[in-house]
């Protein structure tokens, strides 16, 4: 009868790396910070360049004639006197990053719609909380980062 044969695994390192691992998964509020900074400054070139990845629709010439009485104009779209853009927040724990805002009027420019008296004027989409291709890229090397 033959001798078994006995193969050895050293381990050590591969249960060390696990350990980390797990260690670091159990608080991803650093990551989470990391994420929604991230997010605030994709939303800050969003509307620095007025849209990325596809550009906001030009100002109608009724509202650029109402702006340009308030002397709003010549300006940024949807950045009449910056409360928007300025209403931007970010919160984040251990298991999510959010950034959003409190401003009734947001909506309507993110997604588009009727508004005003009667519903009569119709409001273009302008993707404002938008996060581009580089900008999810840049979320999965964070978090890449944050477990290697």
């Amino acid at each position: 009868m033959q001798d078994p044969i006995e193969i050895k695994v050293d381990d050590k390192e591969i249960q060390q790396v696990l350990k980390n691992l797990i260690s670091k998964t159990e608080n991803l509020r650093p990551l989470m910070k990391n994420i929604a900074g991230i997010m605030m400054d994709s939303i800050e070139e969003n509307f620095e360049q007025e849209g990325r990845s596809e550009k906001w629709e030009k100002l109608s010439p009724v509202t650029i004639k109402k702006r340009s009485k308030k002397g709003y104009w010549p300006g940024r779209i949807l950045q009449t006197q910056g409360d928007l853009a300025a209403s931007i927040t970010s919160k984040y724990d251990e298991n999510s990053a959010i950034v959003g805002t409190n401003k009734v009027y947001a909506s309507i420019h993110q997604f588009g719609g009727d508004a005003g008296r009667n519903k009569k004027v119709k409001i273009p989409t302008r993707p404002y909380l938008k996060l581009t291709d580089e900008d999810l890229n840049q979320i999965l090397e964070a978090t890449k980062d944050y477990l290697s």
